[in-house]
């Protein structure tokens, strides 16, 4: 598509830009039925998944209204919210989870208020992987105010979980291309029929004019593919399993290491593969430099925060920052092998038999 169709997609009317714009729609389409969304016009690209969290929080947000959010929430969330309320245009709560990282949905519906508009929480947070009852959670909310509106941030859920929006009641989602081994720089934000946004960004008009900027046609003909390929690999459960299990397999690995190591969230109930895991008495910045040395990628914070290796505020949130040590972030994928594990805890121990 790089190669063949560079024309500016329905903006001057010629063959080439009419035959992109209808990829961008035959795409569109593809997406948003494995997604279950009945109009395909609900589904807008942007060009990330910060892009449209923020259009789906500050698009919809109205002077006076209230925002009810969690403390797991990427920074695209509570950022986009904090900063609307340090404006006072909006009042925001945010409801505290257990330890292990889970929101019980009476503490959403007992924070709704008549001007409550909108709740926004994460259906994996990134840091530590705990797969929320979404849909119990929107059961909730209708039932104390059913024109309080539900916005997931299904970003790491995607790739692992079923998606469907009519299945989980929301009425707003966001997902991203990458997180599911597609191209990077591109998102989308899916809003239930009915709901308008006010525009964050202005120019042509692109996307049913709530998204202006000439559109990545290769990037989102790459986000069709990578959905459908997805789609195939969720439907064989052992897929999901094996990575499971080789996470599974990675803790134990360490515990041998470090007998006293901890791991951030529930054994159970998280992404397959997401491992969080509290390293005591270890500098963070050392610890991570001596591992990317040995050729071990992992984090002590989210790595959507930039060269920020700071204690995340997801882990304070479940009471497990006290005290020092790294808190060790280690995504596997399906492409992750034993042989991945045993390096990373190889290169463990050759550090810690240096300090």
């Amino acid at each position: 598509f790089y190669r063949t169709l560079g024309a500016n997609p329905g903006r001057s009317g010629h063959k080439m830009a009419v035959a992109a714009e209808k990829e961008i729609e035959d795409t569109r389409a593809v997406v948003t039925k494995l997604f279950g969304i009945k109009n395909s016009n609900r589904f807008i690209f942007t060009f990330n998944a910060t892009d449209a969290i923020n259009m789906g929080i500050k698009g919809l947000l109205k002077p006076g209204d209230h925002a009810i959010t969690t403390y797991l929430e990427h920074n695209a969330v509570s950022r986009a919210l904090n900063g609307l309320e340090r404006k006072n245009i909006i009042t925001v709560t945010k409801v505290r989870n257990s330890q292990d990282g889970f929101i019980d949905p009476d503490d959403i519906k007992n924070a709704i208020t008549s001007k409550t508009r909108l709740i926004v929480m994460a259906h994996a947070p990134n840091v530590i992987g705990t797969i929320q009852p979404i849909a119990d959670i929107v059961r909730a909310v209708k039932a104390k105010n059913p024109q309080t509106l539900v916005h997931t941030d299904a970003v790491q859920a995607a790739q692992f979980l079923d998606i469907d929006v009519k299945k989980l009641g929301v009425d707003l989602m966001t997902i991203s291309a990458h997180k599911m081994y597609g191209p990077k720089g591109i998102g989308a934000l899916y809003m239930r029929d009915g709901i308008k946004l006010e525009p964050i960004v202005y120019g042509g008009g692109q996307e049913y004019g709530l998204r202006s900027g000439t559109e990545n046609v290769p990037a989102i003909v790459g986000f069709a593919k990578t959905v459908e390929l997805a789609a195939e690999w969720k439907k064989n459960p052992e897929n999901s399993h094996e990575i499971q299990r080789l996470r599974d397999y990675a803790f134990e690995e360490i515990r041998r290491v470090v007998p006293n190591a901890e791991m951030n969230g529930p054994a159970e109930t998280r992404l397959p593969n997401n491992l969080n895991v509290f390293i005591p008495g270890v500098d963070p910045d050392t610890f991570l430099v001596a591992l990317s040395e040995e050729g071990v990628c992992v984090s002590s914070g989210s790595a959507c925060a930039a060269r920020s290796q700071k204690l995340s505020h997801v882990i304070r949130a479940t009471g497990k920052g006290r005290h020092s040590g790294c808190h060790l972030r280690v995504t596997l994928g399906k492409f992750s092998t034993r042989e991945d594990a045993d390096a990373l805890v190889s290169a463990m121990k050759k550090h810690l038999s240096r300090t």
